[in-house]
């Protein structure tokens, strides 16, 4: 697996992976209308647009997209794994590259499926909150870590 940089080529597949993966592994902790309204309205331009701005890695293993995440400043605003590849350290190498980035105190938005991934490597929950997206609620939690 290598990290590289993302480039607006990668969009489109990066937000294949978004849909894909929180469609079939954050089943499991969220409704369909959650996931629906979770993925949908996703716009290409603005994907792009935040993806450029922040510092943002994707990870390839033999030419294939496997992961991609972004930092803003110290928040860690997306994280994903391709619902193919999960459990095989790409999430924990991107964080890893990532939080060599920041100093000080790193937060994370993180969705009920990622929270215990995100307990493991030493972040801890200040609060539970619900976030609306399309009309619909959505439980997610915000977690911080001293670097």
């Amino acid at each position: 697996m290598i990290l590289r940089a993302y480039k607006p080529a990668d969009c489109e597949k990066l937000l294949c992976l978004f849909y894909d993966t929180v469609h079939c592994v954050n089943a499991a902790d969220y409704a369909s209308d959650q996931l629906d309204a979770w993925t949908g309205g996703a716009d290409r331009d603005a994907w792009n647009t935040s993806l450029s701005a922040h510092d943002t890695l994707v990870a390839e293993e033999d030419g294939i997209i496997v992961g991609f995440a972004d930092l803003d400043g110290n928040y860690l605003d997306r994280l994903y794994v391709h619902k193919d590849f999960q459990r095989r350290g790409v999430a924990t190498a991107l964080c890893d590259a990532l939080e060599k980035k920041c100093t000080g105190e790193i937060t994370v938005h993180a969705s009920i499926t990622a929270l215990p991934f995100f307990e493991g490597r030493g972040y801890a929950v200040c609060k539970e909150q619900q976030v609306l997206r399309r009309g619909v609620l959505l439980t997610n939690y915000v977690m911080k870590k001293q670097l």
